[in-house]
């Protein structure tokens, strides 16, 4: 039978979770999430005898280290415990408790990989495939989503969430007069990106032939928000991520591209290259959607990178010597003797 305790703590959750949903306006998912992270610390808490409120920074970092030991990733660790300081933050401003246990306990730390971005020639190579054998259709919807996905930088909930027109209910749309996509980012977040003039053909392709979807007046009917998609599957309904993950996976090995191609992939490669071109970091974070320019930093390394492999090709003094051999040091008191051009020495 539970205590008062537990039924308690299990309606701090309850609330906290609506509060979330409600008040911060946190996406389905990642309230989901925070309810699975809270339902384990709730379990832990329950296995060592303690209501929520009782909680110390020790039993905190004994549950961190459980988790690590049973082969957690750090970035995974770090999001379990922002969701419980949260959650203390959220009981201490209520005045259920007196501290956060939470606090001060931090994460393993872990190598930040390089986001993967393309070669320019690589994208340019994948935005510019037509395959003449493809239905026309598929092939004009499918070009314009590449054109956009590396053209504006758009996340793919993004591309997916964009409707044909602006309306009341549109989370996101494409005006090609003023050549702006008005998107719909994390955070609920609007912004607006310019869309280029190869972006904006494919678009314009794309539009001429979406209407013959065989489908498509029946989808309106029975799924009006799913018709107005900018991008429709053939069944006339907005194309779900998953499908555009498909379609430009198929799209990169036709192209002949050495490795697979995701949209996040071509969101890297967008950031990439107008930071190489421009070096503009404000610029980019603006039309990336970063709340915070730390985020949009990464690519000041994969910029680097790219420096360092055109330093490393081009400077005479950077190119790696032969293996197996490296350069005797110079006995203290001497140096090297000029040599004149008939290579002997000076007097």
């Amino acid at each position: 039978m539970a205590t008062s305790t537990e039924t308690a703590g299990t309606g701090w959750v309850d609330k906290y979770l609506e509060h979330v949903r409600v008040e911060r306006r946190l996406a389905a998912r990642t309230v989901e999430l925070y309810a699975i992270h809270l339902q384990a610390l709730a379990a832990n808490a329950a296995e060592a005898g303690l209501p929520l409120d009782r909680v110390q920074t020790a039993h905190i970092r004994r549950w961190m280290a459980q988790l690590h030991g049973a082969g957690r990733e750090p970035r995974g660790i770090a999001l379990v415990l922002s969701c419980w300081r949260s959650f203390y933050r959220w009981l201490g401003n209520e005045g259920l408790v007196g501290f956060n246990p939470v606090k001060d306990v931090h994460a393993p730390k872990a190598a930040r990989p390089l986001p993967k971005a393309l070669a320019v020639d690589d994208a340019v190579r994948l935005a510019e495939l037509y395959d003449p054998e493809a239905d026309p259709w598929t092939e004009a919807r499918d070009g314009a989503i590449v054109e956009v996905l590396y053209g504006c930088g758009l996340r793919v909930s993004e591309l997916t969430g964009l409707d044909a027109r602006a309306s009341s209910t549109a989370r996101g749309w494409v005006d090609l007069d003023a050549l702006e996509a008005n998107v719909l980012g994390k955070g609920s977040k609007r912004r607006i990106v310019p869309i280029g003039s190869k972006a904006a053909e494919a678009l314009r392709d794309w539009f001429a032939v979406r209407g013959d979807c065989a489908a498509l007046s029946t989808a309106a009917l029975r799924d009006p928000a799913g018709a107005a998609a900018l991008f429709i599957s053939a069944k006339g309904v907005r194309m779900s991520s998953q499908a555009v993950w498909k379609l430009l996976r198929e799209r990169s090995l036709k192209a002949g591209l050495a490795a697979p191609v995701h949209p996040h992939m071509l969101r890297h490669s967008f950031a990439s290259h107008v930071l190489q071109s421009s070096s503009d970091l404000r610029a980019v974070q603006e039309l990336l959607g970063h709340a915070n320019i730390a985020t949009t930093q990464v690519y000041t390394r994969l910029d680097f990178q790219h420096l360092a492999k055109v330093y490393d090709a081009a400077h005479p003094r950077a190119q790696a010597r032969p293996e197996g051999t490296r350069a005797q040091p110079r006995p203290e008191g001497t140096r090297a003797k000029p040599k004149n051009d008939d290579n002997k020495p000076t007097k």
